[in-house]
């Protein structure tokens, strides 16, 4: 990370007194489109990708749903269906009907921990690791091929635009899950 993308504290600041202020009315419900909506859009874009690198995970076998487990998996970012049902914002029961296709295919196996017998981790076999390790460059294919026409500097932007947009969604489900 470099300086530029740390928020200092002062920034953080600004950023929460603009989230107090009521924002500005982006969107009126008498002249709505949701084409032109933000959300549109990137569901859009997001639909646009996810069928690409499906298209191109196609040879190997996996589908959306079962390369970004073992991605998370071979990033180290979960070990178990718990920690990989959250990152992966899924139910258990959907998170353990994918994991028992990934070690159908021989992708994946659960491992009983030898310090507490209640727990499972999750490892990549070694067919698991060589798939998982194809992932990363054909999600730097596709989206390079969707930035197509981008700078570097409108790149940057975006995402830091983008991460905007994720912090107002983050804090509004923080003050939604405060008001329980």
């Amino acid at each position: 990370m470099t300086a530029k993308t740390i928020p200092s504290r002062a920034t953080s600041r600004v950023r929460m007194t603009a989230r107090q202020a009521a924002p500005p009315a982006f969107y009126k419900a008498d002249n709505y489109r949701p084409d032109e909506s933000v959300g549109y859009l990137m569901r859009r874009i997001l639909s646009a990708v996810s069928l690409e690198v499906e298209r191109e995970l196609e040879p190997s076998g996996l589908t959306n749903a079962q390369w970004i487990p073992l991605l998370k998996l071979y990033m180290g970012d979960a070990s178990t269906a718990a920690e990989l049902a959250r990152e992966c914002m899924l139910d258990a029961g959907a998170m353990t009907r994918l994991l028992d296709r990934l070690e159908s295919k021989g992708l994946v196996r659960r491992v009983r921990s030898s310090e507490d017998r209640r727990v499972v981790n999750l490892e990549l076999t070694d067919q698991g690791r060589a798939a998982a390790k194809q992932i990363p460059a054909t999600l730097c294919n596709v989206q390079n091929a969707h930035m197509r026409g981008f700078t570097v500097d409108e790149w940057q932007m975006l995402k830091g635009m983008l991460r905007r947009i994720l912090d107002n969604a983050l804090a509004i489900q923080a003050e939604r899950e405060g008001q329980k």
